[in-house]
């Protein structure tokens, strides 16, 4: 009664002062949207790691140690399938020229510029394999080809064992503070492309690489909000006409959801945040969830003016009836979305936490700004009191006629599907981030299935010692291990240390094969090392492959196209062969597509304790506001049952669960106790107030409440069906899942919670009050 007495009292202030309510709200929006000027947007890879991940430690330590490896890959596809030509050759060498332009360019690798090594009467001559590509006769490029494709650097890794494709690897030094760095080197390397290309129209060029992959998380996320945020605007505003057909009350749901999201944004970046690819969505899940209350509101208004209720008092009374389940699905709804806190992924935290802080805002909005605006604007609507064949009233009669029929049909689908939910398994792929459109996903996958590819393994080998890596013996342990990762199904090129000593001591015996092997003295090592690091050219050094003082060196296992489970399994195989074979030497072992593999597996169960909690604490909210812990269980029931079934049904037709997916069972939690709240109460103000039995009750909550469930669940569902458009996979799966979820939630709550809230009712009770009725 208090709340009540709160709510009435609160309506009655905002329908009094409307001009003051809405000043004052635009007043503090404005101030809070200011905090958007601080928002940046972070684009690399690595903000999918907060800083305490042990995979994102490694890999920083190795990188900080060797020359990054973020790159640009030229993959040069010419049409006559044979990259042994004048042309062709020339091609790459001018490219590899050309390549330097790029900003933040530290090195650049191709086949032409390959540093061969001969001897020559007692001398070690080095110098670039391809010098000038339009003086070769057929002899040479013959001779070229040979050395190409049977030097190990070079093979499968900048040119195809077949060699009718081949790569330049452009190495740049991205800068930490310049989140526009990955667009401003991707706009120079599209332009050398285009110029090759529109030179030499026989040649098709694919731009591929780590500094590509990040620029797609800038051009898919900028994709999003020019394209989908449009789109779902202009879906809410179709539903919402259609459902209302009151132009007063569409305009008002719209004014109400950029005020909700402009606030969010802004606060969040008064907290210094940013926003990266995965948090980007959050003002399209923003609008669809500040949509929830405003129906809610908006619909017992205009039922109340239907019947007759001039529109203050309809507006106090819609107000007074909807304050508490709108406040408790507010809280649900933020709980739920707070809950991805528990996500291993700083950017799945950042988009509960923002959308958490939207959902607040517009449950605010809706009980100031909301009924004040309604009471400045003209609403017309027609007078009727013929509401008792609605569709819902049928709907509500086939539900009390049939419920033991639908309480067990529901109690068997929930189960069934639920079983086949345990057919999901947790599998990324990075490269599978983005569609299909995406030119970097084009790219990766002409890579991977004709050169190499982008998926990798670096493993970091410390001999403990200052010249370490001239030891005999530490170079046959590393010779070992590079053959054994070689023998591995997976693995399609290994860039190893040891294939230049071999051929350097193949060199100092006269180019003699028999030579081909490891130097056998230390100091011979040595010698042969420091020889050929002074005859090489600036920016083809051996910085990525040893550290400073020759203590480590770095082997890179480039692997094909490969999910996260196959990821595990072959850093499992690898960890084990260390521990059987190779104890003796210090490996650390990381990697981008490592990282993203772990992180996954993490995750889900990381979000399993959260959504664990924040089902505990929804639970308890619930049984505290409906004062009942029957209740409160029993709502629980028809809120996990929409997950466990959408799961099943995504077992069923996919399968697969990556980094996205694995935050809607958290997410989904607290939307979908929305319509259940609201039913529920209008259940049971029924029966305290109107004295009603529970058949009775339920057809006055499917009246009541039915419509404003249907466009709620409708608006939800459209929204986040539109994100599934988004050219991000793990946006659009995370879309797909969730609006199948809300679809069986609505279902759920028409279906199943009024079976269950009538076979749990005392019998007798229902008994006296039809008597009494």
């Amino acid at each position: 009664m208090q709340k009540n007495s709160l709510a009435l009292s609160l309506a009655r202030f905002v329908t009094h002062f409307p001009w003051l309510v809405c000043f004052l709200t635009l007043f503090i929006v404005s101030a809070l949207t200011a905090g958007v000027a601080k928002l940046d947007f972070k684009t690399d890879y690595r903000v999918f790691f907060g800083p305490e991940n042990p995979q994102l430690i490694a890999f920083n330590a190795i990188q900080n140690t060797y020359n990054k490896s973020d790159n640009v890959m030229f993959v040069i596809e010419p049409e006559n399938g044979d990259i042994f030509t004048p042309e062709g050759l020339q091609i790459i060498a001018d490219l590899t020229q050309k390549a330097w332009q790029i900003p933040y360019t530290s090195r650049v690798d191709s086949i032409t510029n390959f540093q061969n090594t001969l001897s020559i009467e007692d001398d070690l001559v080095v110098s670039d394999l391809v010098a000038k590509p339009d003086q070769l006769n057929i002899s040479d490029i013959e001779t070229i080809k040979q050395i190409a494709l049977n030097e190990p650097l070079l093979a499968n890794r900048l040119i195809s064992l077949k060699g009718h494709v081949s790569g330049i690897n452009v190495t740049v030094q991205l800068p930490d503070n310049n989140a526009l760095a990955a667009m401003e080197v991707t706009e120079k390397a599209r332009e050398l492309a285009t110029s090759i290309t529109k030179k030499h129209p026989d040649i098709k060029i694919h731009l591929t690489g780590i500094v590509m992959m990040n620029n797609a998380f800038i051009e898919a996320a900028m994709h999003d909000n020019m394209t989908l945020a449009p789109l779902m605007f202009s879906v809410v505003i179709l539903v919402l006409w259609l459902c209302f057909r009151s132009i007063s009350a569409t305009l008002a749901v719209v004014v109400l959801i950029l005020l909700s999201i402009a606030p969010a944004l802004g606060l969040f970046g008064w907290m210094d945040n940013s926003l990266t690819l995965a948090s980007a969505p959050a003002p399209i899940i923003i609008l669809t969830m500040a949509v929830a209350d405003c129906v809610h509101f908006l619909a017992s208004m205009l039922h109340h003016l239907r019947n007759g209720l001039d529109k203050k008092a309809a507006i106090q009374d819609s107000l007074r009836i909807n304050f508490q389940p709108m406040f408790l699905t507010s809280i649900t709804t933020a709980i739920g979305f707070l809950s991805l806190n528990f996500s291993d992924a700083p950017p799945y935290r950042d988009l509960g936490n923002v959308v958490a802080i939207g959902v607040v805002c517009a449950f605010i909005l809706t009980v100031t700004f909301l009924p004040a605006f309604m009471t400045l604007l003209p609403v017309r609507t027609k007078f009727t009191h013929d509401l008792g064949h609605s569709n819902f009233n049928k709907l509500a009669q086939f539900v009390i006629h049939r419920r033991k029929f639908l309480l067990v049909a529901n109690v068997v689908i929930a189960i069934t599907f639920s079983v086949f939910a345990g057919q999901n398994e947790l599998n990324d792929e990075l490269v599978k981030y983005f569609d299909e459109t995406i030119e970097f996903r084009k790219a990766t996958d002409f890579l991977n299935q004709n050169m190499g590819g982008i998926y990798t393994i670096e493993l970091a080998v410390n001999s403990g010692e200052t010249g370490g890596i001239n030891e005999p013996k530490f170079l046959n342990e590393i010779e070992s291990l590079s053959k054994w990762l070689r023998n591995q199904p997976e693995v399609v090129h290994v860039n190893t240390l040891t294939d230049t000593f071999k051929r350097l001591n193949k060199n100092m015996h006269g180019d003699d094969n028999n030579f081909y092997k490891l130097p056998e003295e230390r100091n011979l090592a040595a010698q042969y090392l420091l020889t050929y690091e002074m005859s090489l050219p600036y920016g083809l050094d051996l910085n990525d492959q040893v550290n400073l003082d020759k203590s480590s060196t770095r082997i890179i296992a480039t692997l094909r196209e490969m999910s996260s489970i196959e990821m595990l399994e072959l850093e499992d195989r690898i960890r084990q062969s260390l521990t059987t074979h190779y104890q003796e030497l210090d490996v650390a072992i990381a990697s981008p597509g490592l990282m993203f593999s772990h992180i996954g597996k993490r995750n889900i169960i990381s979000l399993i304790g959260g959504a664990f909690l924040a089902l505990t604490v929804i639970s308890f909210i619930l049984i505290a506001a409906f004062r009942s812990v029957k209740l409160g269980l029993i709502s629980l029931i028809p809120n996990l049952a929409p997950a466990g079934i959408a799961f099943g049904v995504w077992g069923l037709i996919n399968g697969q669960i990556n980094l996205g997916l694995s935050i809607v069972a958290g997410m989904t939690l607290g939307i979908v106790v929305d319509d259940t709240v609201h039913f529920i109460s209008k259940y049971e103000r029924a029966r305290k107030e109107g004295q009603l039995s529970s058949e009775d009750a339920v057809r006055h909550a499917f009246s009541t409440v039915g419509n404003a469930m249907w466009i709620t669940s409708a608006v939800l569902v459209c929204g986040f069906i539109v994100l599934s458009f988004s050219h991000f996979s793990l946006n659009a799966g995370m879309g797909q899942l969730t609006a199948l979820t809300i679809t069986i939630a609505l279902l759920m709550d028409l279906l199943f919670l009024p079976p269950l809230l009538m076979f749990f009712s005392k019998r007798k009770a229902d008994m006296y009050l039809t008597e009494k009725s």
